[in-house]
């Protein structure tokens, strides 16, 4: 056969066959509720299954009165301390927040002056030491048009550059962690830049980053052909890596995390599985397709001041009928939240401001109107056991958009601020020695005799 026959009798089998895998993989969807299957490790009324604890982050979106779960607006919090209180504690204070929300998640308290310049001594150091060979070699020499493949391949070639690479200890996973920290956004915007060279016929540069600049300033610094970026660019973009860096032990990444983390492995193999969850549309992929979505609902939308016409658009969202097809408002809803998501409520705040700079208010008013509609039309056209509000990723698509960044980064930028928990959850994990993560799943197929090929339809 030649090699077009071949490639055509391939896919003629692969399109076949798909069909009879899909017929032997599914299963009635009737023993879910007969077994009392917890599909998505969740209850009836969507709350997680109880599976570890941790001290380094909480969620709480109810409270109870007499016995009752009432909603209530969400609230979270590191290690104990309110997430708004953080926020408007390094903003009076006139600093960048990420590095101190670091020291936070990892040692368990606020640093003092000299332990948060300790620390920033640190990261600067590790973002100095990665090989000159490993950018040619690793990200120049294979460029991905999929950041968050180039980002978890990076992550695993390290372990060939560590000749402790699998050593567990507390002092050198902290050590390893650290490195990550300061590496991801060179990973991320230096990837940018090598995919768009090969693969767009852009122009290529490479700005190193500098010791006296923040996570946050790095990566505009890095970014940019001219590396300039304002003061409030740079703080809303801080802020942003702030609320991604931790949301609790539950969600699909930071779960992710520890569930390899317990079966003893290294750091790199940990972190590159939590990638690999993170870049799903569930979960951080969400924020491009909310942008995406946006931009189709511009097109769509001729007046975005008439609510009834957004209303209409939205409907057709739900119905299958817009965007991707796929029965969604990308940004709305949470897994846990209800009434308010604390991170799109503080995130809020500084939109405006930075829309005010951009010469973007009507784009920020369009998504203040769909944040408002939204929940209605979704009540309207759904059956749901609670409320709907904006999410995390509702806003900082917006946000990464004013900020010029590239949606190739988006998810990226989620994994540069959430590193930091994910560090930390490593850490709880194995200095608390649990078991092996292994739930259970009860095999419902029925028992078949092996027959002989002769006998075989």
């Amino acid at each position: 056969m030649s090699d077009n026959l071949n490639a055509e009798y391939n896919n003629e089998w692969l399109h076949k066959m798909a069909s009879v895998c899909e017929e032997s993989s599914t299963i009635d969807s009737t023993l879910f509720e007969k077994y009392e299957v917890k599909r998505g490790l969740r209850d009836i009324n969507g709350q997680g299954v109880l599976t570890g604890l941790t001290e380094i982050s909480e969620i709480r979106s109810y409270t109870v009165v007499d016995r009752e779960m009432i909603a209530c607006d969400g609230k979270l919090y590191y290690q104990g301390i309110d997430i708004e209180e953080i926020v408007d504690g390094f903003l009076s204070e006139k600093r960048f927040g990420y590095e101190e929300v670091v020291y936070l998640l990892l040692f368990g308290k606020l640093p003092n002056q000299k332990e948060l310049d300790l620390l920033k001594d640190m990261l600067a150091h590790y973002r100095q030491s990665l090989p000159t060979s490993f950018v040619r070699d690793i990200i120049m020499k294979a460029p991905s048009t999929d950041l968050m493949n180039m980002l978890g391949r990076s992550v695993l070639t390290l372990y060939s550059y560590d000749d402790r690479a699998d050593d567990i200890s507390t002092e050198n996973v902290l050590r390893q962690c650290l490195q990550l920290v300061a590496l991801f956004p060179m990973f991320s915007v230096y990837g940018y830049h090598a995919a768009s060279y090969f693969h767009e016929e852009s122009s290529f540069f490479l700005h190193p980053p500098k010791e006296e600049y923040s996570t946050a300033e790095n990566i505009l610094h890095m970014l940019r052909p001219d590396s300039k970026f304002s003061s409030l660019e740079a703080k809303i973009l801080d802020i942003a890596l702030v609320l991604h860096a931790e949301h609790g032990g539950g969600n699909n990444s930071t779960f992710t995390d520890h569930v390899v983390t317990s079966s003893g492995t290294d750091t790199y193999a940990a972190i590159s599985a939590a990638l690999g969850s993170l870049k799903g549309p569930r979960h951080g992929g969400a924020n491009r397709k909310v942008s995406q979505m946006f931009e189709e609902m511009k097109v769509k939308v001729r007046d975005w001041s008439d609510e009834e016409e957004v209303e209409t658009y939205l409907t057709a969202l739900l119905n299958r009928q817009a965007f991707d097809h796929s029965g969604l408002i990308y940004g709305m809803g949470h897994a846990v939240y209800s009434i308010s998501d604390p991170r799109a409520r503080t995130f809020r705040r500084f939109v405006k401001k930075l829309a005010e700079e951009k010469g973007m208010q009507k784009e920020f008013e369009l998504y203040n109107m769909v944040e408002t509609l939204a929940p209605k039309v979704i009540a309207n056209e759904r059956h749901i056991y609670k409320g709907v509000s904006a999410n995390i990723d509702f806003y900082s698509g917006l946000v990464y958009s004013m900020l010029g960044i590239p949606l190739e980064m988006y998810t990226p930028l989620f994994a540069i601020g959430r590193i930091a928990g994910w560090s930390a959850h490593r850490l709880e994990e194995l200095v608390n020695a649990g078991k092996i993560i292994r739930p259970a799943y009860k095999a419902v197929g029925k028992h078949k005799p092996y027959l002989p090929m002769s006998e075989r339809e």
